[in-house]
Parts: structure tokens; sequence; C-alpha cells
């Protein structure tokens, strides 16, 4: 192994790393072995970076959600009609799991089996909840069918969502989010939901 391969390594490229082998073995089947052979360091070089596995799923969780709940806070999620506002942010939400697709298709793995994961699962039903309120909102403004309980309809879109990391791959690096999938999801959402 070169000096220079080892020097080039950051907390950035070692976390990209992480997230593809956590994505392909599970959380639970990798070990720090598994990650320096990824990584092709060893591993008291990764604890140069890092306190263990679980912080580098902490960090890979965090970014997910950081980026999720980033875009509740954009004016287009906060600002006019609560019905726009779901579709607004389900638009940001798709382009976000979109442009993180290793790291939400991490987040959307946990499942509680260690500290991290139970945080990150309380995030993601806080995450939801939020959803859910905006729904109920749009409802109560008459723009969603009445006809549909509202609890189901926010599982069954983002579920919709969700289900993009199973299937969507992406361009190369650095090219822009496919507005053909983003469009489509939020068409195919709020056609069957609204009045």
């Amino acid at each position: 192994m070169s000096t220079a391969r080892r020097d080039t390594y950051t907390p950035d490229s070692l976390l990209a790393v992480a997230v593809t082998v956590f994505n392909e073995r599970g959380y639970d089947g990798t070990s720090m072995e598994h990650l320096s052979q990824a990584a092709g360091i060893s591993k008291s070089s990764i604890y140069h970076h890092v306190t263990g596995k679980e912080e580098l799923l902490r960090r890979a969780v965090s970014r997910a959600l950081d980026g999720l709940f980033a875009v509740l806070d954009e004016p287009g999620a906060v600002q006019g009609r609560a019905i726009d506002q779901v579709g607004y942010v389900t638009r940001r939400t798709v382009e976000v799991l979109m442009a993180e697709l290793p790291y939400v298709t991490l987040l959307l793995r946990v499942r509680g089996n260690t500290r991290t994961e139970r945080w990150a699962l309380e995030r993601r039903r806080e995450f939801d909840q939020r959803i859910a309120d905006l729904m109920k909102a749009a409802a109560a403004d008459g723009d969603l069918r009445s006809d549909v309980d509202i609890r189901l309809a926010t599982r069954l879109l983002f579920g919709m969502v969700n289900s993009l990391v199973e299937w969507y791959r992406p361009h190369p690096e650095g090219a822009p989010v496919d507005s053909t999938v983003v469009e489509t999801v939020v068409r195919m959402a709020f056609d069957g939901l609204r009045t």
C-alpha cells in the first residue's frame, strides 16, 4: 500500500466507502476489517479518522437526515397552502434521495439494533410526523380527497418515494438529478390525492 494513498484519504472519502460496504453487507455484517479492506487502508488508519464503525454509521445517517430535515425549513415547505407545501416537500425529498442515494438507502435500512440506529429511527418518525401534519392540514383545507385516509395516504406517498432506493440508479457523478423521475413521482402521487 502506498503512502500517497493513505495521505489522500479523508473522513469524507472514508465515509463514502463505509456507506457502500454497509449497504452491501448490512451494518451488522460489516466489520472494521471489511472497512479497511474496502478502503485499502489499515484499521489503525481508520481509527485515526473515527472512533469506530458506529461513528461512521452516525455520520452517514446524519447526512441523509440533515438533507431531509433541511427541506422542511425551505420557504416552499413553510409558505402557501398546505397542499403546495406537501407537493414541494415531496419533490425536494425525491431530489435529496436521488442526490444522497447511498446515504438515504442506509438510513432506510437501519433496524434499531444500536443506539445510533434507534436515534435514526426516531428522527425518521419525526420527519414522517411533520409530513403527516402537512397532509392533515391539506385535508382540512379541502385540497385532498375526503375518501382517503390521510395516515394511509402519507405512508403510501413516502413508501413510493422511498422505493426509489431499490431501483433508481443515478447518472455519473456530478450529473444533475433526473427531473423526469422527480416530476413523475409528484404527478403520480398528487393526481390521485387532490380533490
